[in-house]
Formats: structure tokens, C-alpha cells, sequence
């Protein structure tokens, strides 16, 4: 940890965390792994979001879900129940005047465990069974908080807010890259996307040779579920913490 982080986050996303480590006088370097850009076409979006007040309940997948979603409003129904599956998700809320004593935010219990399935624990089915409930999300993801609950009887739409892919891989990222490697930095990864979008990187310049010393890096994920994903792929050294920046910073401070 001596030797630094890697945030990996979406730049907008990584700076204030980047800022906030440097203060903390560690050596923060952002190397996004994923970037976020609006929908080419938000119509379908703008037109739902239009007439919130009329479903029981929204769920955010993601902070940017809620970034995306509150370009388009200007203040949040409170008699719609607001769900999250993490902390990030709760303070990106927080920053639109969304919490605890303007709305009901639902929110998995266990800060280790933040995803549908946790989520889908802590919600009153029984109460949402026959009424309408609005999922937003990314252009693809996963199907599972939706089939739950359209299996339990609720009437669930999807709308997609953003869309995500691989930030180019121009050269000069690819000599960040290279450098991040030979640094030995800790990586912080958030998804398991953008960890599959890192071997990808590091194939393309370096081919399998280069995935024998990525391989040995030390990630920092907030989910059990991209540790999962980091095993898989081969990592070994992988610190898993609670949801949330404060979880992260917590573990990198105990780890230098």
C-alpha cells in the first residue's frame, strides 16, 4: 500500500476520492476502467420520469442511475419510496436533498452485502404486489431484481439513464498503464466489469506474458461478488471491504 492506489472508478466519480487520499497522504492515481456518457437518445427516459410520482417505488442500480436520473427533475415525490443497493448510492441521493427526513430510502442492511438479493430482503413484497415499480439503470445489467419481483406480482418497469463501456485505450494510457504496473499500486476496483476491462488492457499490450504480473496486484473491492469475480480470474491478494468511500479509505489507512 506504501506504493499507492488505483482508482478506477469513472473520472467524475474517482477525483473527489483521489482529492480526499491525497489529503490523507496517500498516493492516489486515477485510471478509469469504466466510462459513463449519457443516452444518445434520452426520450424514453425523460418521458418516464415525467410522471414518477405515479409508481410505488424507484430503484437506483447504481449512483450514476441517480446522477443521470436527477438531470431531468427537479425534486424527488416523497411519497415514492427510493431504493439503493449502496452507501454511494445513498450519499449520491444525499446530494439532491434526498434522505431519511424528505423520503423512505430502502437499502440492504449489511454494508459487506449490497446488491438485489440483499435488497430484495429488506423489501415489503407483500406491499408492492399489484403496484408499479420503476427500475433505472445502465443500457444492460442485470435481470434479477426485476424477475424477483415480477415473480412476487409486481408490475416492475426498466428504463435505461446512462450507458457504459471502455474508456479509449489510447497510447497515452497505455503508458499509464504500464507505469501504474511497474508502480505495484493496489488497485480499487468497484466492478467486475471494469476488472474484466483491465485484463483486457493488459492483453492487448502485453499479451498473456503481461497477465502473470497483473495477476499479483493487490485489489480493493466493496463486494463480495467482485472478490468472487477476482478469483475466478486468477488474482490472489484481494482485500474486500464494506459499501461506501469510507469503507475504501478505512481500509486503505489500516493497510499503510
Amino acid at each position: 500500500m506504501g506504493k499507492g492506489v488505483v482508482i478506477t472508478r469513472p473520472r467524475a466519480q474517482a477525483e473527489a476520492l483521489a482529492a480526499r487520499l491525497a489529503q490523507l497522504g496517500v498516493g492516489a492515481h486515477v485510471f478509469p476502467l469504466l466510462e459513463v456518457q449519457p443516452l444518445q437518445d434520452s426520450t424514453a427516459l425523460r418521458a418516464i420520469l415525467s410522471h414518477l410520482a405515479d409508481y410505488a417505488m424507484v430503484a437506483f442500480v447504481s449512483p450514476n442511475a441517480i446522477d443521470a436520473t436527477f438531470a431531468y427533475i427537479d425534486r424527488w415525490p416523497q411519497q415514492v419510496i427510493a431504493a439503493v443497493v449502496g452507501e454511494g448510492s445513498r450519499q449520491a441521493l444525499a446530494r439532491y436533498g434526498v434522505n431519511e427526513t424528505t423520503a423512505r430510502i430502502v437499502s440492504p442492511i449489511d454494508p459487506h452485502r449490497t446488491d438485489s438479493e440483499t435488497l430484495l430482503e429488506v423489501l415489503d413484497l407483500p406491499a408492492l404486489t399489484g403496484r408499479r415499480v420503476l427500475i433505472i439503470r445502465a443500457e444492460t445489467g442485470r435481470e434479477l431484481l426485476a424477475d424477483r419481483l415480477r415473480l412476487a406480482g409486481v408490475e416492475v418497469e426498466q428504463v435505461a439513464a446512462y450507458q457504459r463501456g471502455m474508456p479509449d485505450f489510447d497510447a497515452a494510457r497505455r503508458t499509464q498503464l504500464n507505469a501504474l504496473m511497474a508502480s505495484e499500486a493496489s488497485w480499487i476496483i468497484t466492478s467486475s466489469e471494469a476488472l474484466r476491462n483491465l485484463l483486457d488492457m493488459v492483453r492487448l499490450i502485453h499479451g498473456e506474458s503481461g497477465m502473470t504480473q497483473i495477476l499479483k496486484s493487490h485489489l480493493i473491492v466493496p463486494h463480495p461478488r467482485i472478490a468472487e469475480t477476482a478469483h475466478a480470474l486468477g488474482f490472489t491478494r484481494v482485500t474486500q471491504t464494506a459499501s461506501g468511500d469510507e469503507a475504501l479509505v478505512a481500509a486503505i489507512q489500516s493497510a499503510t
